[in-house]
């Protein structure tokens, strides 16, 4: 069986602070920096080992400073940072990290000994480098608490119970660039368990049986993200050369707190495909919109979309209500079919239309008619596998009608990722063709009913 041979590097030079009294600022070396990054020498060792024998990737390691390292993922795929103490980046550095990780390069931070201070500044710094990104909490149903071992629940150190926390689920905060996570932080420290030494009742660390299983995890999701990173389709660009044009139908993409933006060119593949199918003219200048704006109104169409669980405020909601009671359309979708999604959509639903639930639309619908004719898709390797092994399933649509007419349009099955003809490997959705087939079938239903 071949071995995958991948390079993790450890971040060196780069701990700030000093042994006592309060942070300081700076990048320190010397004995000083080898006591702090490196307090729990085999953890990186031994999480490899079990990595290696577990999912068939060779992780090797290099000790590195950030100037020497290189931003290409293909040298080192994964980097590794853990502390105690207040550190920054410089703006050099963090564009040099925000290329790496955009290029397919995964970054880990691990709070030393779940280091308050640390956890701050590495959720400063991510902020920074991914401003157009919130780093959030994953949830349960993340694919990386599930790409080896299943971890719903985990075993804390009593050290972690007191700074406040309560429950036994992992703590891990991430980014999400394009349905793939490019960085995480773990609230509580990890590298004790995984250096296998004993877990004192003061440290606010994972047990090792499970701090191994997240480790696993981790390089698990990790390897088969980056496979597909660098082809995705997200990079491309679509500019409407003809601005000015005021005969196109617009899309309007629904702001709101969270990660509203989980793919940057799947609605511009989306339309693009849908002049080519259908000749009716598409502006690619896609408006990003708060549903508290006005200018909703001047929108024929919305398009919302997430990961993880939101919640709309008051005026979004009375707002949104009176859009859809007055003629508007809503193109819902939970990206990679996330159950945090897809809860959140149907509460906020109920909670908008409550005289009109959402419910399934019939096969029989107009909607699976026109421009393509819709039977059954093909669907990912993840959902198939969760649908008991078929490749292929009828086209699960949920709606809102009111008077006849459908105004809300919601797949619970992910799509984005095949306009984008990448979806992500983890992915309960429909396989690129499909998915673009019932995109353009919502669009021309939207614009033509």
């Amino acid at each position: 069986m071949k071995i995958m041979k991948y390079m993790l590097v450890v971040m060196t030079c780069l701990i700030t602070g000093i042994s006592s009294g309060a942070p300081e600022q700076g990048k320190v070396s010397g004995n000083f920096e080898n006591e702090r990054w490196n307090a729990t020498p085999n953890d990186i060792n031994n999480l490899m080992k079990s990595a290696q024998n577990l999912i068939n990737a060779n992780y090797s390691m290099e000790v590195k400073t950030l100037d020497e390292l290189s931003p290409d993922p293909e040298q080192n795929p994964v980097l590794y940072y853990s502390g105690h103490y207040n550190f920054s980046f410089s703006p050099a550095e963090r564009t040099k990290l925000r290329k790496f990780m955009l290029d397919g390069g995964m970054m880990i931070f691990n709070t030393g000994l779940g280091s308050a201070p640390f956890y701050r500044s590495a959720s400063k710094e991510l902020s920074l480098i991914f401003p157009e990104s919130p780093l959030q909490r994953l949830s349960a149903d993340h694919p990386l608490f599930h790409s080896y071992y299943d971890v719903d629940h985990v075993k804390y150190s009593p050290g972690v119970y007191k700074t406040g926390f309560k429950g036994d689920e992992p703590w891990i905060d991430g980014v999400n660039i394009n349905c793939r996570t490019v960085a995480i932080i773990s609230r509580f420290c990890l590298a004790v368990g995984w250096d296998g030494g004993e877990v004192r009742n003061d440290y606010a660390a994972y047990y090792p049986e499970s701090a191994q299983k997240l480790g696993v995890n981790i390089f698990s999701y990790a390897t088969a993200t980056r496979a597909w990173a660098k082809s995705s389709a997200a990079r491309m660009k679509f500019v409407d050369k003809e601005e000015t044009a005021t005969d196109k139908m617009c899309m309007a993409q629904v702001v709101y707190d969270g990660e509203w933006k989980t793919r940057h060119a799947g609605l511009s593949l989306l339309m693009k495909t849908f002049n080519q199918k259908t000749e009716i003219p598409v502006k690619f200048g896609l408006k990003d919109m708060r549903l508290s704006d006005p200018k909703i109104f001047d929108a024929p169409l919305l398009y919302i979309t997430g990961h993880e669980n939101f919640r709309l405020n008051k005026s979004e909601k009375e707002l949104l209500q009176k859009y859809l009671l007055n003629g508007g359309f809503l193109f819902a979708e939970a990206c990679c079919g996330r159950r945090g999604f897809d809860m959140a959509f149907k509460e906020e639903m109920r909670s908008i239309l409550p005289q009109n639930p959402l419910k399934p639309i019939p096969i029989t619908s107009s909607i699976f008619e026109q421009p393509n004719k819709i039977t059954s898709c093909g669907v990912t390797p993840a959902l198939a596998n969760q649908l008991g092994g078929v490749t292929a399933a009828k086209p699960n649509l949920q709606g809102v009608e009111i008077n006849g007419r459908y105004v809300v349009v919601y797949s619970p099955f992910g799509m984005a990722g095949g306009w984008e003809v990448s979806q992500s490997p983890y992915a309960f959705g429909y396989n690129d063709i499909s998915a673009l087939s019932l995109g353009q079938n919502i669009l021309l239903y939207a614009v033509t009913q």
